[in-house]
């Protein structure tokens, strides 16, 4: 199964604790591009539609791909209350577009799941003259002098899965806005808005969290479970049951 499907096992946990993006990004979305009530929006990857009721919300006509039937699903049934929303089970490269275009593109923490051989032209080719592509995402930082997950796990996620790669602590805030910005193929240069969120979890809610993310759904069940239940244990027991986990969520923009 591709890991983008496995997030279809925990989709009712998957829309309980994952982050949701700031109405800023929506609001400098709408800005930034021109988008206005009644404009055409493709989503790539809606997951539970998290963002999908976000951009249904200002009155965008959205058409939301989304791979996993659990996920699909729950969108469907989360978005019911929205009639310019239609929810698509299936991927953005097998979609058939039925010579459609749009007047926006958007892909919020999913375009990494989409084979770029195809996707980048793709995405130019579904978008009208004038259109525009964008991404939010969230980067996991530090601050420094607080508390932080990795720091605070580091033995225990050696001591259940040993030299994963994946291991290590999050870059400070300013390391992670400095990062260079990557071109995007076929489109014009990007626009970055960066927004600083917070999400404060007990033990028990990190662990959720942490489930739900390709990091840990990719460990076999068998060292994943008693990794998360460990480190809910230290979460609860050294931390006081409260951890944060900063973000900072990504607004990026270009133009076809």
């Amino acid at each position: 199964m591709n890991l983008g499907m496995v997030f279809d096992e925990v989709a009712d946990v998957y829309d309980r604790i994952r982050p949701g993006y700031p109405d800023e990004a929506f609001a400098d979305l709408g800005s930034l591009t021109g988008a206005g009530r009644g404009s055409a929006v493709l989503e790539v990857g809606c997951g539970t539609g998290q963002a999908t009721r976000s951009l249904a919300a200002l009155g965008y006509a959205v058409t939301a791909l989304e791979p996993g039937p659990g996920l699909a699903a729950l969108a469907r049934r989360r978005l019911a209350g929205y009639p310019a929303v239609e929810v698509v089970p299936t991927t953005f490269e097998r979609w058939d577009a039925r010579g459609r275009r749009f007047d926006l593109l958007v892909a919020a923490s999913s375009w990494h799941w989409v084979d770029p051989a195809v996707g980048w032209a793709r995405a130019h080719d579904l978008l009208r003259p004038g259109g525009w592509m964008a991404q939010l995402g969230h980067v996991v930082v530090r601050r420094p002098g607080e508390p932080e997950m990795y720091a605070a796990t580091a033995d225990l996620h050696e001591r259940f899965a040993p030299g994963d790669p994946g291991w290590g602590h999050p870059p400070r805030e300013e390391d992670a806005r400095a990062a260079g910005e990557t071109a995007w193929p076929v489109f014009g240069p990007t626009v970055t808005r960066w927004y600083p969120t917070v999400q404060w979890l007990d033990g028990a809610g990190l662990a959720d969290l942490l489930r739900t993310t390709s990091l840990y759904r990719r460990l076999a069940p068998d060292v994943r479970e008693p990794l998360l239940d460990a480190i809910a244990e230290r979460v609860r027991t050294a931390l006081g049951d409260r951890v944060p986990r900063r973000y900072l969520s990504v607004l990026r923009l270009a133009p076809r």
